[in-house]
Protein backbone atom coordinates (compact mmCIF):
# COMPACT_ATOMS: atom_id res chain seq x y z
CA UNK A 1 0.00 0.00 0.00
CA UNK A 2 1.42 3.26 -0.83
CA UNK A 3 1.43 6.39 1.64
CA UNK A 4 -1.71 7.71 -0.14
CA UNK A 5 -3.91 5.40 -0.04
CA UNK A 6 -3.22 4.64 4.05
CA UNK A 7 -6.05 5.06 6.32
CA UNK A 8 -6.34 8.64 7.24
CA UNK A 9 -3.82 10.37 4.59
CA UNK A 10 -4.70 13.92 3.71
CA UNK A 11 -2.70 14.20 0.55
CA UNK A 12 -5.58 14.20 -2.06
CA UNK A 13 -9.40 14.89 -2.19
CA UNK A 14 -11.19 12.74 -0.55
CA UNK A 15 -14.74 11.93 1.01
CA UNK A 16 -16.32 11.50 4.09
CA UNK A 17 -19.99 10.60 4.12
CA UNK A 18 -22.15 13.29 1.91
CA UNK A 19 -18.71 15.72 2.05
CA UNK A 20 -15.99 16.16 -0.33
CA UNK A 21 -12.52 16.81 1.47
CA UNK A 22 -9.74 19.17 1.05
CA UNK A 23 -6.16 17.40 0.75
CA UNK A 24 -6.08 18.15 4.43
CA UNK A 25 -9.21 17.12 5.52
CA UNK A 26 -11.94 19.75 5.46
CA UNK A 27 -15.19 19.55 3.84
CA UNK A 28 -15.88 21.63 0.62
CA UNK A 29 -18.43 23.33 -1.27
CA UNK A 30 -16.95 22.99 -4.63
CA UNK A 31 -18.22 26.09 -7.22
CA UNK A 32 -16.73 25.26 -10.43
CA UNK A 33 -16.93 26.31 -13.85
CA UNK A 34 -16.36 23.96 -17.16
CA UNK A 35 -13.95 24.71 -19.54
CA UNK A 36 -16.33 23.85 -22.34
CA UNK A 37 -15.66 23.94 -25.90
CA UNK A 38 -12.00 23.77 -25.49
CA UNK A 39 -11.11 20.07 -25.67
CA UNK A 40 -14.34 19.72 -27.10
CA UNK A 41 -15.58 22.28 -29.87
CA UNK A 42 -19.91 22.67 -30.34
CA UNK A 43 -21.66 23.78 -32.78
CA UNK A 44 -23.65 26.39 -30.62
CA UNK A 45 -20.34 27.67 -29.16
CA UNK A 46 -19.57 28.94 -32.71
CA UNK A 47 -23.47 29.87 -33.35
CA UNK A 48 -23.99 27.05 -35.59
CA UNK A 49 -26.87 25.05 -35.86
CA UNK A 50 -26.47 21.89 -38.59
CA UNK A 51 -22.56 21.64 -37.94
CA UNK A 52 -23.20 20.43 -34.52
CA UNK A 53 -20.57 17.53 -33.49
CA UNK A 54 -16.69 17.97 -33.10
CA UNK A 55 -15.89 15.64 -36.27
CA UNK A 56 -18.71 17.87 -38.02
CA UNK A 57 -16.94 20.74 -36.71
CA UNK A 58 -13.55 19.32 -37.79
CA UNK A 59 -14.81 18.99 -41.28
CA UNK A 60 -15.96 22.00 -41.83
CA UNK A 61 -13.19 24.08 -40.94
CA UNK A 62 -10.97 21.80 -43.67
CA UNK A 63 -13.67 22.81 -46.26
CA UNK A 64 -13.31 26.73 -45.41
CA UNK A 65 -8.96 26.16 -44.75
CA UNK A 66 -8.02 23.23 -46.31
CA UNK A 67 -6.69 20.39 -43.77
CA UNK A 68 -3.36 21.59 -43.22
CA UNK A 69 -4.61 25.51 -41.97
CA UNK A 70 -7.02 23.88 -40.64
CA UNK A 71 -4.58 22.06 -38.92
CA UNK A 72 -2.96 25.13 -37.79
CA UNK A 73 -5.77 26.55 -36.65
CA UNK A 74 -7.05 24.32 -34.17
CA UNK A 75 -3.57 24.26 -32.95
CA UNK A 76 -3.91 28.14 -32.48
CA UNK A 77 -7.05 27.50 -31.05
CA UNK A 78 -6.00 25.11 -28.46
CA UNK A 79 -3.12 26.82 -27.63
CA UNK A 80 -5.37 30.43 -26.52
CA UNK A 81 -8.94 29.76 -25.92
CA UNK A 82 -7.43 28.38 -22.38
CA UNK A 83 -3.99 29.58 -20.84
CA UNK A 84 -2.56 30.20 -17.75
CA UNK A 85 -4.08 33.74 -17.66
CA UNK A 86 -7.91 32.33 -17.87
CA UNK A 87 -6.82 29.74 -15.05
CA UNK A 88 -5.76 32.87 -12.84
CA UNK A 89 -8.83 35.14 -13.41
CA UNK A 90 -11.19 31.82 -12.72
CA UNK A 91 -9.11 31.69 -9.20
CA UNK A 92 -9.37 35.45 -8.59
CA UNK A 93 -13.29 35.13 -9.86
CA UNK A 94 -14.12 33.20 -6.56
CA UNK A 95 -14.06 29.84 -8.23
CA UNK A 96 -12.58 26.84 -6.31
CA UNK A 97 -12.48 24.34 -9.31
CA UNK A 98 -12.86 23.90 -12.96
CA UNK A 99 -14.16 20.96 -14.74
CA UNK A 100 -11.90 20.00 -18.12
CA UNK A 101 -14.58 18.52 -20.89
CA UNK A 102 -12.04 16.14 -23.67
CA UNK A 103 -13.06 13.99 -26.07
CA UNK A 104 -10.97 10.67 -26.45
CA UNK A 105 -10.09 10.97 -29.94
CA UNK A 106 -7.12 13.98 -28.52
CA UNK A 107 -5.59 10.67 -26.75
CA UNK A 108 -5.66 7.54 -29.11
CA UNK A 109 -3.65 10.25 -32.26
CA UNK A 110 -4.86 9.68 -35.64
CA UNK A 111 -3.01 6.19 -37.08
CA UNK A 112 -4.85 3.07 -38.72
CA UNK A 113 -4.16 1.28 -35.16
CA UNK A 114 -5.47 2.68 -32.25
CA UNK A 115 -2.47 3.97 -30.09
CA UNK A 116 -2.93 5.75 -26.53
CA UNK A 117 -0.98 9.04 -28.36
CA UNK A 118 -2.04 12.55 -28.81
CA UNK A 119 -2.43 16.09 -28.14
CA UNK A 120 -4.43 15.97 -25.37
CA UNK A 121 -1.90 14.36 -22.93
CA UNK A 122 -0.33 17.74 -23.10
CA UNK A 123 -2.69 20.05 -22.99
CA UNK A 124 -4.03 18.71 -19.97
CA UNK A 125 -0.74 18.82 -18.64
CA UNK A 126 -0.59 22.17 -19.22
CA UNK A 127 -4.37 23.18 -17.50
CA UNK A 128 -2.88 20.82 -14.34
CA UNK A 129 0.14 22.60 -14.43
CA UNK A 130 -1.62 26.09 -14.27
CA UNK A 131 -4.51 24.80 -12.03
CA UNK A 132 -1.88 23.34 -9.06
CA UNK A 133 -0.01 27.05 -9.49
CA UNK A 134 -3.09 28.59 -8.74
CA UNK A 135 -4.55 26.18 -6.05
CA UNK A 136 -7.62 25.61 -8.00
CA UNK A 137 -8.99 21.92 -8.12
CA UNK A 138 -9.52 19.98 -11.36
CA UNK A 139 -12.17 17.33 -12.34
CA UNK A 140 -11.34 15.53 -15.95
CA UNK A 141 -14.55 14.35 -17.69
CA UNK A 142 -14.64 12.16 -20.84
CA UNK A 143 -17.29 14.28 -22.68
CA UNK A 144 -16.93 12.37 -25.99
CA UNK A 145 -15.91 8.06 -25.26
CA UNK A 146 -15.27 5.67 -27.59
CA UNK A 147 -18.27 4.79 -29.61
CA UNK A 148 -20.00 7.43 -27.94
CA UNK A 149 -22.03 7.38 -24.85
CA UNK A 150 -24.90 9.49 -24.93
CA UNK A 151 -25.92 9.02 -29.25
CA UNK A 152 -25.99 13.02 -29.65
CA UNK A 153 -23.61 15.61 -30.96
CA UNK A 154 -22.06 16.03 -27.45
CA UNK A 155 -20.20 12.62 -27.13
CA UNK A 156 -19.03 13.29 -30.72
CA UNK A 157 -20.84 10.24 -31.67
CA UNK A 158 -22.67 8.44 -34.78
CA UNK A 159 -25.98 8.48 -33.19
CA UNK A 160 -26.14 6.02 -30.65
CA UNK A 161 -24.64 5.04 -27.62
CA UNK A 162 -22.81 2.54 -29.36
CA UNK A 163 -20.20 2.32 -26.17
CA UNK A 164 -22.50 0.19 -24.33
CA UNK A 165 -22.76 -2.59 -27.20
CA UNK A 166 -19.40 -2.54 -28.35
CA UNK A 167 -16.37 -4.64 -25.90
CA UNK A 168 -13.72 -2.72 -28.02
CA UNK A 169 -14.72 0.82 -27.10
CA UNK A 170 -15.66 -0.40 -23.16
CA UNK A 171 -12.05 -1.70 -23.23
CA UNK A 172 -10.33 1.45 -25.34
CA UNK A 173 -12.25 3.60 -22.68
CA UNK A 174 -10.57 1.76 -19.38
CA UNK A 175 -7.40 1.94 -21.06
CA UNK A 176 -7.22 5.83 -21.47
CA UNK A 177 -8.43 6.03 -18.22
CA UNK A 178 -5.74 3.72 -16.98
CA UNK A 179 -2.95 5.96 -18.79
CA UNK A 180 -4.58 9.41 -17.21
CA UNK A 181 -4.94 7.90 -14.23
CA UNK A 182 -1.48 6.66 -13.88
CA UNK A 183 0.01 9.68 -15.37
CA UNK A 184 -1.98 12.19 -12.68
CA UNK A 185 -2.37 9.23 -9.74
CA UNK A 186 0.42 11.62 -7.31
CA UNK A 187 -1.27 15.27 -8.42
CA UNK A 188 -2.82 16.80 -5.44
CA UNK A 189 -4.49 19.36 -7.17
CA UNK A 190 -6.54 16.82 -9.55
CA UNK A 191 -10.11 16.41 -7.47
CA UNK A 192 -11.49 13.30 -9.66
CA UNK A 193 -12.26 11.86 -13.04
CA UNK A 194 -15.72 12.17 -14.31
CA UNK A 195 -15.88 8.60 -16.47
CA UNK A 196 -18.54 9.73 -19.12
CA UNK A 197 -20.34 12.35 -19.61
CA UNK A 198 -24.33 12.38 -20.18
CA UNK A 199 -24.87 9.15 -20.99
CA UNK A 200 -27.53 7.32 -22.78
CA UNK A 201 -29.69 10.09 -24.41
CA UNK A 202 -33.77 9.22 -23.88
CA UNK A 203 -34.28 9.38 -27.34
CA UNK A 204 -32.87 5.20 -26.68
CA UNK A 205 -34.27 2.04 -25.32
CA UNK A 206 -33.76 2.67 -21.44
CA UNK A 207 -34.79 -0.47 -20.71
CA UNK A 208 -31.90 -2.07 -22.88
CA UNK A 209 -29.67 0.59 -21.96
CA UNK A 210 -29.85 1.59 -18.47
CA UNK A 211 -28.73 -1.78 -17.17
CA UNK A 212 -25.85 -1.79 -18.63
CA UNK A 213 -24.19 1.63 -17.17
CA UNK A 214 -22.97 0.92 -13.74
CA UNK A 215 -21.28 -2.36 -14.96
CA UNK A 216 -19.16 -0.20 -17.18
CA UNK A 217 -19.00 2.24 -14.66
CA UNK A 218 -17.51 -0.88 -12.74
CA UNK A 219 -15.15 -1.48 -15.07
CA UNK A 220 -13.63 1.78 -15.71
CA UNK A 221 -13.63 2.13 -12.46
CA UNK A 222 -11.22 -0.78 -11.99
CA UNK A 223 -9.09 0.12 -14.24
CA UNK A 224 -8.32 3.59 -13.07
CA UNK A 225 -7.66 2.03 -9.28
CA UNK A 226 -5.02 -0.57 -10.65
CA UNK A 227 -3.20 2.83 -11.61
CA UNK A 228 -4.90 5.50 -8.76
CA UNK A 229 -6.37 4.45 -5.58
CA UNK A 230 -5.99 8.53 -4.67
CA UNK A 231 -8.49 10.25 -6.31
CA UNK A 232 -12.55 10.47 -6.58
CA UNK A 233 -14.19 8.67 -9.17
CA UNK A 234 -17.67 10.52 -10.15
CA UNK A 235 -20.63 8.81 -11.92
CA UNK A 236 -23.38 10.60 -13.64
CA UNK A 237 -26.84 8.71 -13.81
CA UNK A 238 -28.67 7.90 -17.04
CA UNK A 239 -30.17 10.07 -19.50
CA UNK A 240 -27.86 13.35 -19.39
CA UNK A 241 -26.39 12.52 -16.04
CA UNK A 242 -30.69 12.76 -14.62
CA UNK A 243 -31.63 8.97 -13.34
CA UNK A 244 -30.07 7.91 -10.54
CA UNK A 245 -32.13 4.86 -10.35
CA UNK A 246 -29.83 2.84 -12.07
CA UNK A 247 -27.09 3.00 -9.41
CA UNK A 248 -27.19 -0.03 -6.58
CA UNK A 249 -25.31 0.46 -3.09
CA UNK A 250 -21.69 2.02 -3.77
CA UNK A 251 -19.10 -0.22 -4.95
CA UNK A 252 -16.29 2.31 -3.98
CA UNK A 253 -15.14 4.00 -1.19
CA UNK A 254 -14.34 7.58 -3.35
CA UNK A 255 -17.07 8.16 -5.54
CA UNK A 256 -19.41 11.48 -6.04
CA UNK A 257 -22.72 10.96 -7.24
CA UNK A 258 -22.96 13.99 -10.02
CA UNK A 259 -26.42 14.92 -11.93
CA UNK A 260 -26.70 17.82 -14.84
CA UNK A 261 -30.11 19.75 -14.99
CA UNK A 262 -30.92 22.47 -17.43
CA UNK A 263 -33.99 24.25 -18.02
CA UNK A 264 -35.78 23.13 -14.97
CA UNK A 265 -37.93 25.10 -12.22
CA UNK A 266 -34.49 26.09 -9.86
CA UNK A 267 -36.70 24.77 -6.77
CA UNK A 268 -35.67 22.13 -4.33
CA UNK A 269 -38.40 19.37 -5.79
CA UNK A 270 -36.27 19.37 -8.70
CA UNK A 271 -33.50 17.82 -6.85
CA UNK A 272 -34.79 15.93 -4.31
CA UNK A 273 -34.56 13.06 -5.85
CA UNK A 274 -30.52 13.05 -5.67
CA UNK A 275 -31.12 14.63 -2.21
CA UNK A 276 -32.60 11.47 -0.92
CA UNK A 277 -30.24 9.00 -2.87
CA UNK A 278 -27.18 10.68 -0.74
CA UNK A 279 -29.48 10.28 2.25
CA UNK A 280 -30.09 6.73 1.83
CA UNK A 281 -26.37 5.66 0.75
CA UNK A 282 -24.47 8.78 2.94
CA UNK A 283 -22.57 9.82 -0.42
CA UNK A 284 -21.57 13.44 -1.54
CA UNK A 285 -23.33 14.77 -4.70
CA UNK A 286 -22.16 17.05 -7.38
CA UNK A 287 -24.06 19.04 -9.77
CA UNK A 288 -21.85 18.53 -12.75
CA UNK A 289 -23.11 20.82 -15.30
CA UNK A 290 -26.00 23.62 -15.32
CA UNK A 291 -26.98 26.94 -16.94
CA UNK A 292 -27.29 28.42 -20.48
CA UNK A 293 -29.90 30.31 -18.60
CA UNK A 294 -30.67 33.70 -17.18
CA UNK A 295 -28.71 34.98 -14.75
CA UNK A 296 -32.13 35.45 -12.58
CA UNK A 297 -32.18 31.74 -12.91
CA UNK A 298 -28.33 30.90 -12.13
CA UNK A 299 -28.46 32.63 -8.96
CA UNK A 300 -31.84 31.02 -7.43
CA UNK A 301 -30.41 27.19 -8.40
CA UNK A 302 -27.52 27.92 -6.97
CA UNK A 303 -28.93 29.29 -3.02
CA UNK A 304 -31.46 26.30 -3.73
CA UNK A 305 -28.32 23.96 -4.27
CA UNK A 306 -26.21 25.30 -1.70
CA UNK A 307 -29.00 25.03 0.55
CA UNK A 308 -28.40 21.38 0.68
CA UNK A 309 -24.49 21.43 0.71
CA UNK A 310 -24.27 20.64 -2.75
CA UNK A 311 -21.20 21.38 -5.00
CA UNK A 312 -21.65 22.92 -8.18
CA UNK A 313 -19.93 23.26 -11.80
CA UNK A 314 -21.66 25.71 -14.19
CA UNK A 315 -21.72 25.48 -17.70
CA UNK A 316 -19.60 27.47 -19.24
CA UNK A 317 -16.64 28.97 -18.70
CA UNK A 318 -15.96 30.78 -22.63
CA UNK A 319 -18.61 31.42 -25.08
CA UNK A 320 -18.83 33.89 -28.20
CA UNK A 321 -20.82 36.70 -28.11
CA UNK A 322 -23.09 35.85 -25.27
CA UNK A 323 -24.17 36.64 -21.63
CA UNK A 324 -24.18 33.03 -20.56
CA UNK A 325 -21.42 32.52 -19.60
CA UNK A 326 -18.10 33.97 -17.35
CA UNK A 327 -16.58 35.31 -20.13
CA UNK A 328 -17.61 36.59 -23.98
CA UNK A 329 -15.87 36.70 -27.15
CA UNK A 330 -16.29 38.92 -29.32
CA UNK A 331 -17.86 38.80 -32.84
CA UNK A 332 -15.48 39.02 -35.43
CA UNK A 333 -16.26 41.19 -38.15
CA UNK A 334 -18.08 39.80 -41.10
CA UNK A 335 -18.39 36.00 -38.99
CA UNK A 336 -21.97 36.02 -40.65
CA UNK A 337 -20.51 34.88 -43.52
CA UNK A 338 -18.95 31.84 -41.81
CA UNK A 339 -22.11 31.22 -39.70
CA UNK A 340 -24.67 31.40 -42.80
CA UNK A 341 -22.45 29.24 -45.16
CA UNK A 342 -22.34 27.16 -41.95
CA UNK A 343 -26.19 27.45 -41.39
CA UNK A 344 -27.22 26.26 -44.85
CA UNK A 345 -24.91 23.61 -45.09
CA UNK A 346 -25.55 21.09 -47.70
CA UNK A 347 -22.62 18.27 -48.29
CA UNK A 348 -22.71 18.46 -51.90
CA UNK A 349 -19.45 20.02 -53.80
CA UNK A 350 -21.79 21.92 -55.93
CA UNK A 351 -22.95 23.56 -53.10
CA UNK A 352 -19.69 24.45 -51.25
CA UNK A 353 -18.17 25.34 -54.45
CA UNK A 354 -21.09 28.05 -55.34
CA UNK A 355 -22.08 28.87 -51.54
CA UNK A 356 -18.55 29.69 -50.02
CA UNK A 357 -17.48 33.04 -48.96
CA UNK A 358 -14.06 33.89 -50.29
CA UNK A 359 -11.29 32.31 -48.77
CA UNK A 360 -9.59 35.46 -48.32
CA UNK A 361 -12.26 36.94 -46.35
CA UNK A 362 -12.66 33.71 -43.93
CA UNK A 363 -8.91 33.46 -43.30
CA UNK A 364 -9.73 37.34 -41.72
CA UNK A 365 -12.88 36.38 -40.17
CA UNK A 366 -10.46 33.26 -38.52
CA UNK A 367 -7.70 35.37 -38.03
CA UNK A 368 -9.43 37.81 -35.89
CA UNK A 369 -11.59 35.18 -34.38
CA UNK A 370 -7.81 33.90 -32.75
CA UNK A 371 -7.05 37.06 -31.46
CA UNK A 372 -10.69 37.57 -29.68
CA UNK A 373 -10.38 34.01 -27.89
CA UNK A 374 -7.41 35.79 -25.57
CA UNK A 375 -8.68 36.42 -22.23
CA UNK A 376 -7.24 39.83 -22.66
CA UNK A 377 -9.67 40.24 -25.16
CA UNK A 378 -12.80 38.94 -23.98
CA UNK A 379 -15.48 40.60 -22.22
CA UNK A 380 -16.44 39.84 -18.16
CA UNK A 381 -19.77 39.00 -17.55
CA UNK A 382 -20.24 40.71 -14.02
CA UNK A 383 -24.07 39.45 -14.02
CA UNK A 384 -23.35 35.89 -14.63
CA UNK A 385 -20.41 36.09 -11.62
CA UNK A 386 -22.61 37.80 -9.15
CA UNK A 387 -25.32 35.04 -10.34
CA UNK A 388 -23.06 32.50 -8.93
CA UNK A 389 -22.25 34.60 -5.70
CA UNK A 390 -18.92 35.41 -6.80
CA UNK A 391 -19.24 39.00 -7.37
Amino acid sequence: MTLSAQPGNREFYSVKGKEILTPDGKPVLLKGINLGNWLVPEGYMFHFTKVSSPRLIYSFFNILLGEAEAAEFWNEFRTHYITHEDIRFIKSAGFNSVRIPFNFRLFTGNSPETRLSGPGYALLDSAVKWCAAENIGVVLDMHCAPGGQTGDNIDDSYGYPFLFESEEDIQLTCDIWKKLAARYADERIIIGYDLINEPIAHYFDKEKLNPLLEPVFKRITAAVREADTNHIVFLGGAQWNSDFSVFGPPFDSKLVYTFHKYWTPATQDVIQSYIDFGNKYDVPLWLGESGENTDEWINEFRITLEKNNIGWCFWPYKKLDSPRGVVSVKMPSDYDLIKDFANEFDISYGYIRDKIPDRKKIKLILSEYLDNIRFSECVINDGYLKALGLR
